[in-house]
């Protein structure tokens, strides 16, 4: 089905989170300490979807140094450079087990045609997450990640995000993490720049602990 909301811009940023700011104090009170966050945006295609699978329930670090190892084993990243190297060579690039069976699955829907992920960016967003979450490996947080950092989807939400979770505790001093039924109410306000607010929310987290970082020396 074909998409009529426009891709999220840089240029829409400053703008749409004016308007967050407006609606939520929260948002308002991240704006004034940090600005406009960045944009977050990642290259459409295969190797994308890879990184993501190994992000998850990892930190950014660990995840990014694993995909580095694998960029410089494959060079090209490709479905067909992917699925030449062995469970022990992945193994010893970072995938866990269960990681490299995903990848390994992503890499041959693709390589087989099961997934044209080119034809995503012209796909609702119903659509793109039943392409997506028909392989092994790729729920709901991928594939709304997908949609939020590469084809830039201005309301993308995605509810199982630990950091946003942990980053509306910090902002709104809530008593525990919401889970995904209460991430949706918090947002509905948002809406249709709930993507914009996931990014503030993420320049809080990661700037927090910068901070820290720095403060610690």
């Amino acid at each position: 089905m074909s998409v009529l909301v426009r891709a999220l811009t840089e240029a829409d940023l400053p703008a749409a989170v004016e308007v967050l700011a407006a609606r939520d104090p929260g948002l308002a009170t991240i704006a004034a300490r940090f600005g406009v966050p960045p944009p977050w945006a990642r290259e459409p295609g295969f190797a994308t979807l890879v990184h993501l699978i190994l992000e998850q329930q990892v930190s950014l670090a660990s995840a990014k140094a694993a995909f580095d190892r694998l960029e410089a084993a494959t060079d090209p990243l490709t479905p067909g450079s992917l699925l030449a190297l062995d469970d022990g060579e992945l193994l010893a690039i970072g995938f866990s087990r269960q990681k490299a069976r995903h990848s390994r699955a992503l890499a041959a829907a693709v390589a087989e045609g099961q997934l044209d992920l080119a034809v995503l960016a012209d796909a609702d967003d119903e659509e793109v997450d039943r392409r997506l979450t028909a392989l092994p490996g790729i729920g709901p947080w991928t594939a709304t990640i997908y949609r939020l950092m590469v084809l830039l989807r201005p309301d993308a939400w995605p509810v199982h995000d630990i950091a946003l979770a942990q980053a509306l505790v910090e902002v709104r001093g809530l008593p525990a993490r919401p889970g995904p039924v209460e991430m949706l109410q918090i947002a509905e306000g948002w809406r249709p720049w709930r993507a914009v607010a996931a990014r503030m929310l993420w320049h809080h987290y990661l700037s927090v602990r910068a901070e820290r970082r720095e403060a610690r020396g």
